[in-house]
């Protein structure tokens, strides 16, 4: 028997049970559709985690002020009072040599208003490393200069969300906006990052030098003349990361005379482990939801080989008659098989279609990220390939090993 023959064969076979072979395909749709919809979040999670490591940028460490202690002692929260300085930060820049940027920060909320347009957002005073932590560029503009950062220069960056809001099509280079109560000349604009690892609108910012938000920004909220609110540091080798956290951590214990044992009024975070740790669950939860899949395609394909066990005990006295008028236990095994791997594809392309519309129905809806792609349907194809060879050539090859004789003696 040649190819066409035996997919005609098995065809006739399974249209002569067709609801049977319907309830078969049952459990092939729904594994398929389980590995689509499972794995598709999987690799949306991981999209997401690549997002976060873009907009927070790499081999960086984040001093924040204030202290607390949560469970497993993370420390957690935050004070209200500012207990960094710039003097810590250039103390930093001058001691602790593998750390390649430095970058003080202050941030804060106005009404941005250019002509009729006005937009709420936030702005931040930073110092020149912050845009190499940060991973920033310019798309339009020439930025800030150093007389900018050491004269308080009342010149803005804006963001492209920023950008869109206040001036549309409209270049803002050279325009004036008022932020707060205070005029600003556009000198710059930044490329667009889009939505960040946790929702937020990295393009929703402003960007002013940091001595021009302390002096004419920050004048209502009490501050010391040289507190900060963040201080950013870039580590040109990852391998350094922890090293230099020690020292970070060491250098600003002994600067704000923290005696041992005593709780420290700042808080540093490595970005590459918090990273690190969120990739780690998110390889767990992706093992979980692959694992939750297969167990769905197990089960579809024990279906697959129970209903073809009993076609093979009801169809004994036809296959010992094939065999009687010379068809070999090689015809008898492929037509077997082919009905299970029909059975199989058939679930397999609804399973497929069912998935992608589940998936995207959890993208649309659910909160839960979602990546869909070529890949996660090949995936999907072969996995509905392998379920019918595996589980059907088991009743496939007993059909094969039946005596013609005892065959045709069955009633």
């Amino acid at each position: 028997m040649n190819f066409l023959e035996v997919l005609r064969t098995a065809v006739f076979a399974l249209r002569g049970n067709w609801l049977r072979s319907a309830l078969t395909s049952l459990g092939v749709i729904i594994g398929i559709a389980a590995v689509i919809v499972m794995v598709s979040v999987g690799q949306g999670t991981q999209r997401e985690i690549d997002k976060l490591v873009s907009g927070l940028g790499s081999n960086r460490l984040d001093i924040s002020p204030g202290s607390g202690r949560g469970f497993g002692g993370v420390r957690i929260g935050g004070s209200n009072f500012f207990t960094l300085t710039q003097e810590d930060a250039d103390a930093i820049r001058a001691e602790i040599p593998e750390v390649q940027f430095v970058a003080s920060t202050l941030r804060g909320n106005s009404q941005l208003v250019y002509a009729e347009s006005n937009w709420a957002g936030s702005w931040q005073g930073v110092q020149a490393d912050w845009f190499d932590i940060n991973g920033w560029t310019l798309a339009s503009g020439d930025g800030f200069d150093s007389r900018d950062y050491s004269g308080a220069g009342k010149v803005v960056i804006l963001g492209e969300t920023v950008r869109r809001e206040l001036f549309g099509d409209e270049s803002p280079l050279g325009q004036t906006v008022r932020l707060g109560r205070v005029p600003f000349t556009v000198v710059g604009t930044l490329k667009p990052k889009g939505q960040g690892g946790f929702g937020q609108d990295q393009d929703d910012i402003v960007v002013v030098p940091l001595d021009t938000a302390r002096r004419r920004l920050m004048g209502s909220m009490g501050l010391a003349p040289d507190a900060v609110m963040q201080i950013a540091l870039g580590v040109a080798r990852a391998d350094d990361l922890s090293y230099v956290q020690g020292e970070v951590e060491a250098l600003l214990r002994q600067r704000h005379k923290i005696q041992p044992g005593g709780d420290d009024d700042f808080n540093v975070r490595n970005i590459a482990e918090i990273v690190a740790t969120r990739t780690q669950a998110t390889k767990l939860m992706s093992l979980l939801l692959g694992a939750v899949a297969s167990i769905s395609l197990i089960v579809g394909g024990i279906g697959i080989m129970n209903i073809m066990l009993v076609s093979v005990t009801e169809r004994i006295r036809e296959i010992g008659l094939r065999m009687a008028v010379g068809a070999g236990p090689g015809d008898v095994r492929r037509q077997f098989l082919a009905e299970a791997m029909l059975i199989s594809l058939i679930g397999g392309a609804i399973g497929i279609a069912v998935g992608i519309v589940g998936a995207l129905l959890v993208g649309k809806f659910g909160s839960l990220p979602v990546a869909l792609n070529a890949n996660v349907i090949g995936l999907a194809a072969g996995f509905s390939i392998a379920t019918g060879l595996f589980f059907g050539y088991y009743p496939a090859r007993k059909a094969s090993l039946l005596d013609p004789i005892e065959a045709l003696r069955q009633q």
